[in-house]
């Protein structure tokens, strides 16, 4: 049976978008038959992440009534299957959002697993992909602002019946103004499954349209969202140790190579 998860955040701007590129990628991995739909029809940026804007037929359409949702999808980057959201303000206006459900049905025949990357907030949009799904995983930041929009988001997808298989802490930092691991499992009353550190190496990987996982696969946010692929379907994962070799220690190797 397909498992459908929505990853949603009560708060604009915290990797939720992130996460699940990388997540459908780590799940493609693993062997897993994974698609991606980015959802979020308003403010669709997942087709950025994994490096393929421009596709012809997107969600746009197929909302719209004009396309087949087979013919939008696409091979992604590891082997995950994507569906863009689209970025046309024309094929916006033309949606249906009561459409989605039918949308669903379709993809899940051809399936494993699918990852929908849900609006932030609780708009209507936002709603309907919370609702579409059997399973949650929401994702906020360790900051009370965020925290507080978590728990809203928490509240609404328990009286729409979905299951929450628990929050990631996304960009975590030693900061003392920050909820700790504990504080936050016992405002929303969920179990955090991953904590994501802060990484420099996140901004760079988007900058070049490459999920982190596949371009710095060593990279601390790399290994943590390996580990919650693995989690979710009962796999092993083994970190990958970054090279132990500092990066000025690389480059005095480098000086003195060219020396000699």
């Amino acid at each position: 049976m397909t498992r459908v998860i929505t990853v949603a955040s009560g708060k604009g701007g915290v990797g939720k978008t992130t996460i699940t590129a990388n997540l459908g990628v780590a799940l493609s991995t693993y062997g897993e038959e994974t698609i991606v739909l980015d959802a979020d029809v308003a403010m669709a940026n997942l087709e950025l992440i994994l490096g393929m804007e421009g596709k012809s037929i997107t969600l746009h359409d197929v909302l719209s009534g004009e396309a087949s949702v087979k013919d939008a999808i696409y091979e992604g980057p590891g082997g995950v299957k994507v569906i863009p959201a689209g970025i046309s303000l024309e094929g916006l206006r033309k949606i249906r959002l009561d459409r989605l459900e039918g949308v669903l049905d379709v993809i899940v025949r051809n399936t494993d697993i699918l990852l929908i990357d849900a609006p932030a907030g609780l708009e209507k949009d936002a709603l309907a992909a919370i609702a579409a799904a059997q399973e949650m995983i929401l994702v906020t930041t360790p900051e009370v602002p965020s925290i507080s929009d978590a728990l809203k988001t928490k509240i609404i997808a328990n009286k729409l019946g979905v299951d929450i298989i628990g929050v990631v802490v996304n960009r975590e930092q030693h900061d003392k103004t920050f909820l700790t691991v504990k504080e936050i499992e016992t405002i929303l009353e969920v179990p955090v499954i991953a904590v994501v550190p802060d990484d420099p190496e996140v901004s760079r990987a988007a900058a070049f349209g490459e999920p982190l996982v596949i371009k710095n696969p060593k990279s601390p946010t790399s290994n943590a969202i390996m580990q919650l692929g693995a989690d979710l379907i009962g796999e092993e994962y083994h970190p990958i140790e970054p090279d132990k070799k500092s990066v000025i220690s690389k480059l005095v190797e480098g000086l003195l190579g060219r020396r000699g």
